[in-house]
This record gives C-alpha cells, structure tokens and sequence, in this order.
C-alpha cells in the first residue's frame, strides 16, 4: 500500500530576476531543498499540482507530491 503527502511551495520563494523576455521573471529555489529532505526520510517526489494560479497563467503556489510504499503491519 502506498502512502502520499502534499507539501505546499509558494513559487516566489528563493530567487528573482528578469525575465528574458523583459519584465521580471520569478525562479524558484525552495522545491530543490524539500525534495531533498522528503527523499533522506525514504519519500520520492511524484509530481506537482498548481494550487493557486492568477488569470494570467502565473503559479502563485504549487502543491509537491510525495509518495512511499506504507509498511506492512
């Protein structure tokens, strides 16, 4: 049996900069470390979901899927 957790990630956190295409672009730096800590505690990253989008398109905050097999009792 397999187990899942969300963990929310607001996509503003961890960097800035300008986008290549002008304006300000947003790069996000918070994922790479969660991912890392869920995988030292035997979770491996699935995917993510958008939580919170504006109309534009622009993902205010995402959602990390993690999953790992349930031990048996």
């Amino acid at each position: 049996m397999w187990e899942y957790e969300f963990e929310e990630i607001h996509c503003d956190d961890g960097g800035g900069g300008y986008s290549l295409f002008g304006g300000i672009g947003w790069e996000t730096l918070a994922h790479q470390e969660v991912i890392l800590c869920r995988a030292a505690e035997g979770w491996r990253y699935t995917g993510f979901i958008p939580k919170r989008q504006r109309a534009g398109g622009y993902m205010e905050t995402i959602d990390l899927v993690f999953e790992r097999e349930r031990p048996e009792t």
